[in-house]
C-alpha cells in the first residue's frame, strides 16, 4: 500500500514528464487518462466498449477529447510511477480499470490525485476493497463500475463440480505480484467452494507469460482435475493463451469471462465485460459534462452470463447435463 510520501516521491521526479503537463495546460479539449494495469493489444475490445460508452455521451477520442493512454503490461511494480505520471498531467478525469484502480485509489488517498475525478473498473464489491463507503453517494471523488468478479467464484467452482462431478482436485492460477486483499478474497472464497463440494484445492502461480508453461506442469504433475482462472487483469490479457494451455493439456477449467470458452476454455460465469466497460465510459463521459462522482452511483451488474463450450466437453470427454445447457446463456458448438 503506498502512502503519501510515496506519491509525493513520484511526483517530484521524471521531469521529462512534464512537457505533458504543459501540453495539458494549452489543450483545447478535455483530456482523459485512461490506466490499466493489462497490455493495449489484450484489451482492445474492451477498451473499444469504452469509447463506446464515451461516445454515448457526445465524446469521441480525437474529435473532441484526448485520451492519454497508460499500460502496465502486466508490471505490477510499474503502476504507481504511471499513476504518479497521470496526476503530474492533470487530466480533467481518470478512467482506472481492475488493480489499476487500486493504485489510483491509493493515489487519491495518499493526498496526489484528491482534486482528479476518478472512474473506476473493477471486480470487487467497492465497499469492501474500501473505495467508497455508500454505493449510492460515493465520496472522495470517486466512483464507478464494479463486475463483482470475485464473488462468483464460488458458482464458477459449483458449475465446474457438475460439469467434472469425477474429479477430486481443483486448482486456482493466481498472480502473486497483486498483494492486493482481492487475489486474497479470491483465494479463500474458491477453497471455501471447493471444500464444499469435497475437492482437494491447490494454488498455482504464474506473472507472466514465461511462468505459465511451469504452472501448467505442475497441475498435470500434480493432478489436478479442474481449474479455475483467476480475476486478474494479466489473465484477462491473456486469455487466449491460457484457452490454448488448458486445452493443450486437457484440463477443464473456467475463466472469469466469456473470451475464455469463446477461446477454447470449457466454461465461464460472469457478468458482461464489455458491458462494464461501456458503463465506465458513460460514467467518464458524465464526468467530463460535470456531473461530480458523488452524483453518480457505483454500477453493479444485474445479469450474468453463463458459457459453455460444448466442443470443448466433448473433446475433454465430458458429458454436459442437459440442465447446465439449459441454463446457459450461449452455448458453444
Amino acid at each position: 500500500m503506498s502512502n503519501r510520501r510515496d506519491f509525493i516521491g513520484l511526483l517530484g521526479g521524471a521531469a521529462a514528464v512534464w512537457p505533458l503537463a504543459a501540453r495539458a495546460e494549452q489543450r483545447k479539449v478535455p483530456v482523459i487518462g485512461a490506466f490499466h494495469a493489462a497490455s493495449r493489444e489484450g484489451t482492445a475490445h474492451l477498451m473499444a466498449a469504452y469509447r463506446e460508452g464515451l461516445k454515448e455521451q457526445g465524446y469521441v477520442e480525437g474529435l473532441n477529447v484526448a485520451i492519454e493512454y497508460r499500460w502496465a503490461n502486466g508490471v505490477l511494480d510499474r503502476m504507481p510511477a504511471i499513476m504518479a505520471e497521470l496526476v503530474r498531467l492533470q487530466p480533467d478525469v481518470i478512467t482506472a480499470f481492475g488493480t489499476a484502480a487500486r493504485v489510483a485509489h491509493d493515489a487519491r488517498a495518499a493526498g496526489a490525485a484528491e482534486n482528479i475525478p476518478i472512474v473506476f473498473s473493477i471486480g470487487i464489491d467497492p465497499i469492501v476493497a474500501g473505495f467508497v463507503t455508500n454505493l449510492n453517494h460515493p465520496s472522495g471523488n470517486m466512483t464507478g463500475t464494479t463486475s463483482l468478479g470475485l464473488t462468483l467464484a464460488p458458482k464458477r467452482v459449483e458449475i465446474l463440480h457438475e460439469l467434472v462431478p469425477s474429479a477430486t482436485k481443483l486448482a486456482l492460477l493466481e498472480n502473486p505480484t497483486d498483494t492486493t486483499r482481492t487475489t486474497e478474497m479470491e483465494r479463500q472464497n474458491i477453497e471455501a467452494a471447493a471444500g464444499a463440494v469435497g475437492w482437494q484445492f491447490e494454488v498455482v502461480r504464474a506473472s507472466s507469460v514465461g511462468e505459465f508453461d511451469a504452472a501448467f506442469a505442475k497441475l498435470v504433475q500434480d493432478h489436478v482435475g479442474a481449474l479455475i482462472i483467476g480475476t486478474d487483469t494479466f489473465f484477462y490479457s491473456e486469455i487466449t493463451r491460457l484457452a490454448s494451455l488448458v486445452l493443450q493439456h486437457a484440463l477443464p477449467a473456467a475463466g472469469p469471462l466469456r473470451d475464455f470458452p469463446a477461446a477454447g476454455g470449457l466454461m465461464s460465469y460472469s457478468a458482461s465485460i464489455p458491458s462494464v466497460y461501456r458503463q465506465a465510459g458513460i460514467y467518464t463521459g458524465k464526468v467530463l459534462n460535470g456531473v461530480k462522482p458523488v452524483d453518480l452511483p457505483v454500477l453493479q451488474p444485474t445479469r450474468f452470463e453463463l458459457v459453455i463450450n460444448l466442443k470443448t466437453a466433448k473433446t475433454l470427454g465430458l458429458a454436459v447435463p442437459l440442465t447446465l445447457q439449459v441454463a446457459a446463456d450461449e452455448v458453444i458448438e
